[in-house]
Order: C-alpha cells, then sequence, then structure tokens
C-alpha cells in the first residue's frame, strides 16, 4: 500500500528518517555562497531585527538547527528547501559554510516544504500562506482538501485564506504592512464591489474600527438590519462556546441563547465557503 504523505507532522513527514531533527554538529557543512533560495519560498518579508538578532545568536553558538537543500542545476550548487532565514542570518554573521541536510525534492515539494515550516512556526502572513494555496491548487491541481491534509489546517481555513486574494490591491498592500488585520479584510469581502471594499477600508482605518464594528459596518453597507448597538455582551461561557466553534469551523460563529433554546448562526461569505461548510459539518456525522 502506498503511504499517504503529508506535511501536517513537521519536515520528517516528508522528508522521513527524522534527519532534519539531527543536531547540526552531526550534518555535513556546505558552503552558505553556494546555497540559492527556494524559488517557491512563500515568505516574501523577514524583519530586519529579527535577522540582526538571529545573526548575533548564530556568531555565539553556530547555525542550531540544520538547513534543508537538494542539488541545484550546476555541480557543486544547492537550491534551499527550508531555513532561508536561517541562511540568510548565518550569511550576516559572517559564517562561510551552514549545516545541510540533502533531499531530492520536486518542484511541489519545494511549495510544501517552505510552506509548512513558515505555517509551523507562524512566519508567514496571510497573503504569503494564501499565494502559496494558489501555487500548490492553480500548478499542482492539489485540492483544497489536499492542501489542508499537507499543511496541518481545515480546508475551511485554506478557502478562507484563498479568498483573500480577491480584494483589491490596497487592500492587500494595507493587509501586508499590517494596517488592517485578516479579520478586517475577511469582513471587507462581503461587499460586493472593489470600490465599495476600498472605501470601506478607509472608513476603518479613519475610525480605528475593530473587526466586530468593521463588521457591523459591511452589514450597514449591504443594507442587512444592523444588529442593536447596545446589545448586552454575551455571558463568557456563551463566548468560550463561539470561540471553540469558530476555530473548529473557521468562520463566525454567533450563539444567541434565551433559557434553555436559543439560536446558533454561522457566518458564510461565499458559496465555495457554504459547500466547505457543509462537507465539514456532515462529514463529521456520516
Amino acid at each position: 500500500m502506498t503511504r499517504k504523505t503529508g506535511l501536517g507532522k513537521g519536515l520528517d513527514a516528508l522528508i522521513p528518517g527524522g534527519e532534519s531533527a539531527l543536531p547540526a554538529s552531526d550534518v555535513p557543512l556546505l558552503p552558505a555562497d553556494r546555497i540559492s533560495p527556494n524559488p517557491r519560498q512563500p515568505r516574501s518579508r523577514f524583519d530586519p531585527e529579527e535577522l540582526a538578532e538571529l545573526a548575533a545568536s548564530i556568531r555565539e553558538h553556530g547555525v542550531i538547527q540544520p538547513l534543508i537543500v537538494t542539488r541545484g542545476e550546476q555541480t557543486g550548487h544547492y537550491t534551499l528547501i527550508a531555513g532561508e532565514r536561517r541562511l540568510l542570518a548565518a550569511r550576516q554573521a559572517g559564517l562561510q559554510d551552514v549545516p545541510a541536510i540533502l533531499r531530492e525534492a520536486s518542484e511541489q515539494q519545494l511549495v510544501e516544504l517552505a510552506l509548512v515550516e513558515n505555517v509551523q512556526r507562524a512566519d508567514l502572513g496571510p497573503l504569503e500562506a494564501a499565494e502559496a494555496y494558489r501555487q500548490l491548487a492553480e500548478e499542482f491541481n492539489l485540492s483544497h482538501e489536499e492542501i489542508a491534509s499537507r499543511v496541518g489546517k481545515s480546508r475551511t481555513a485554506i478557502t478562507n485564506t484563498l479568498r483573500l486574494l480577491k480584494l483589491p490591491a490596497d487592500i492587500q498592500q494595507a493587509l501586508a504592512e499590517g494596517a488592517i488585520t485578516e479579520g478586517h479584510a475577511r469582513a471587507l469581502l462581503a461587499l460586493p464591489t472593489p470600490q465599495a471594499q476600498s472605501a470601506a477600508m478607509n472608513t476603518i482605518l479613519k475610525h480605528g474600527l475593530n473587526v466586530r464594528q468593521s463588521e457591523e459596518l459591511v452589514r450597514k453597507l449591504s443594507g442587512h438590519q444592523p444588529e442593536k448597538l447596545l446589545k448586552p455582551a454575551s455571558p463568557p461561557e456563551v463566548k468560550a462556546i463561539e470561540e471553540r466553534l469558530r476555530q473548529r469551523l473557521g468562520t463566525r460563529v454567533t450563539l444567541n441563547r434565551r433559557g434553555n433554546s436559543g439560536r446558533l448562526v454561522i457566518h458564510y461569505y461565499s458559496d465555495e465557503e457554504l459547500n466547505a461548510l457543509i462537507d465539514l459539518i456532515l462529514g463529521g456525522l456520516e
């Protein structure tokens, strides 16, 4: 039986044998200047201060966790699979050689390995993750379910993140720069046109609206009946249930209780997201 390959448990899930967990002292050294960046690296931003701190640590202690590389097109040259931040910091620290594990990898695996390394370290911004998911979906014909299994996320989370790429350029830039959060961006997706989305974002920035206030603004702009502004805060136990459901389903959930009865509302913002939610809910019942 063919063993299914996945990335949810880390780099060793795709690179068997556990070599990536070896201490750097037990790994061969390769010339740092012969290692090229992973062309499929989804992460496009590296914080200069964090790199400087890592470089200082490397000067003191060396590279603790080895890089993972594959053979490059030229003899004696290599392409990075995982560890670009360590490689950049090692060069900044003046190291000529770095510990590196040599592995064979396909183009798809270059995307998957770089993606899972960053996702597991929470290093990727939402747009960077979305672009990596897009590559896996469009260039390698992976379904959202297959991507989810490889990176240890839910299918709904993959679908929601990919939807961010539909936002206009100004909103994507604001998200990348941290002016708005992913929650703000997802709320804006409910508006019908790029012009309406951009106008709403300007209102959010002007008034410093939080995510919940932004969702309320979007409902008003969409013509939906707004919720009462003076609605009493939900009890802590209700908020806890809503948060558990939000994390499980990957979307906003509202629980309204009245005694022993009430109403549970699951929000969705596209047909694809609705289908993903239906699959997720009914899949657990069948």
